[in-house]
């Protein structure tokens, strides 16, 4: 046995068979030994060269592993070219479905793009009106509606709604309320990251108490049974229901029930007189009910990995200043450990990916493909507009100048990933240089936008609005 240990300090990865060899004893005797090696943590078994046989079992002395594991590592890292930041934010756009020719089409696509946006927070107007269009050519609300219907996601506000002691303001308006659209299947992840207990002492409106009391002895119910058993007028039981889901403590089973209050009581009625059925009404969103704000238990590291597999998902590249605008983001100092980790087992790369970001950064292996492909691809002038909403408003986190809010109505104009024009609170400005026969056609494309054909009915409102400030200003 002390002549396979010898052998094995300066071999590196080998098989039995090849150990067996360039010593001269039989298979038999060398796997005995080996395996009397591993029970002394001396050894380790397992596939570690990248040219062996897909039943090649190999055996390594472990200090010489890690020795290899390191060398390797530094390598992959030194390979790495970092990206500018106009370059990172091109390549966020091709991530995402927001570059010419990359967007998605069809049913599939809605899900590829919720699970890419997992746990995000956005304006409730956002979504419907900018998010999910942007990276939908065809978008159907109906689509999303099926989804929730069926189980598979779950919408509402994460973090719930505090108040500010006695002076506190009752909950704001529902089109600016947070909203975060979950796989169901991890919702009790979302609750813990964003913080489970509510506020007892909410100022609720006297409306809005009642439904509570209504769904708290209930549980979940339709939104007829809402106007029925709690004496509300129909009106009054829509204000208390809107109340309720903006301080994050009531949700429906379809979409439909958030894009029901979105809706202005205007365009709720269907235009055409024979349709019985109303697309946007609150009794089509199923049932409704109360917010779980008890978190099961689960494992804190598993929770963090199940984090850092979404923001690998969601960012291609992850770094401190990424996730740290996100916030249902955990620690960094927790969250940099597991992707140490991560890239320890071969799953992800760590090195320099972006210029100008501090810190330690971590990428999937196929984003570090679309990096290289980006950084040698020659500018052509590729416009992308997106809402202040959308979570790839990055002004001043990845591209200099001061941050944008992140309100719906408010623009920005990226030419080559780098932002040209922002439209803030409906005044119009440059972020550099635009040449005079440019700026009229910049500006339409500021503030172009393709509603879904179903929902232009009562998205379209602000269009006429927005374009109009673009051409005064």
């Amino acid at each position: 046995m002390e002549l396979i240990r010898g052998r094995l300090e300066t071999l590196g990865p080998v098989t039995a068979a090849g150990l067996a060899g360039s010593v001269d004893l039989p298979v038999g005797k060398v796997d005995q030994a080996l395996i009397a090696l591993e029970q002394e943590g001396f050894v380790f078994r397992g596939q570690f060269s990248p040219d062996a046989d897909a039943d090649g079992l190999e055996w390594c002395e472990r200090r010489l592993l890690a020795r290899i594991h390191r060398f390797t590592i530094t390598k992959l890292r030194r390979e790495i070219q970092p990206v500018s930041p106009a370059d990172f934010m091109q390549f966020l756009f091709t991530w995402h479905h927001l570059a010419p020719d990359t967007r998605l089409k069809g049913a599939d696509a809605v899900t590829a793009v919720l699970r890419m946006l997992e746990g995000v927070e956005a304006p409730a107007a956002a979504w419907e009106s900018e998010i999910l269009p942007s990276r939908v050519t065809d978008y159907d609300y109906a689509w999303l509606d099926n989804l929730c219907l069926s189980g598979k996601y779950a919408w509402g506000r994460l973090r719930p709604h505090r108040s500010n002691g006695e002076h506190g303001k009752t909950v704001g308006p529902i089109r600016s309320t947070p909203i975060a659209i979950v796989d169901r299947m991890n919702r009790s992840l979302w609750m813990s990251l964003s913080g489970a207990a509510g506020d007892e002492d909410l100022p609720l409106s006297t409306y809005a108490k009642t439904v509570l009391d209504l769904m708290t002895r209930q549980g979940a119910v339709f939104f007829d049974d809402i106007t029925s058993q709690s004496g509300l007028l129909r009106t009054h039981a829509e204000e208390a229901v809107a109340e309720l889901v903006s301080a994050g403590m009531a949700t429906s089973d379809s979409f439909a029930g958030l894009r029901a209050l979105l809706v202005p009581s205007r365009h709720r009625e269907s235009r055409r007189g024979r349709e019985r059925r109303n697309p946007f009404d609150l009794s089509t969103a199923g049932r409704w009910g109360l917010t779980s704000r008890v978190p099961a238990e689960g494992n804190a590291e598993e929770d963090l990995e199940a984090y850092a597999r979404v923001a690998l998902a969601r960012y291609g590249v992850v770094f401190r200043r990424l996730t740290e605008r996100e916030n249902t983001s955990p620690p960094w100092r927790d969250l940099v450990r597991v992707l140490r980790r991560m890239e320890a087992r071969g799953e992800i790369r760590g090195g320099r990916f972006v210029n100008g970001v501090w810190g330690e950064q971590y990428a999937l292996g196929e984003a570090v493909t679309l990096l290289r492909s980006i950084r040698r691809k020659e500018k052509q002038g590729t416009l992308v507009a997106i809402s202040a909403a959308d979570p790839l408003n990055l002004v001043g986190i990845i591209t200099p100048g001061r941050r944008v809010p992140g309100i719906t109505t408010n623009r920005i104009l990226y030419r080559d990933g780098e932002p040209i024009l922002i439209m803030e609170g409906g005044e119009i400005r440059e972020t550099s240089t635009v040449a005079a026969e440019e700026q009229w056609a910049l500006r339409q494309e500021l503030v172009k936008r393709d509603f879904p054909p179903k929902l232009k009915a009562y998205l379209s409102g602000r269009r006429t609005r927005e374009k109009a400030g673009a051409q005064k200003s």
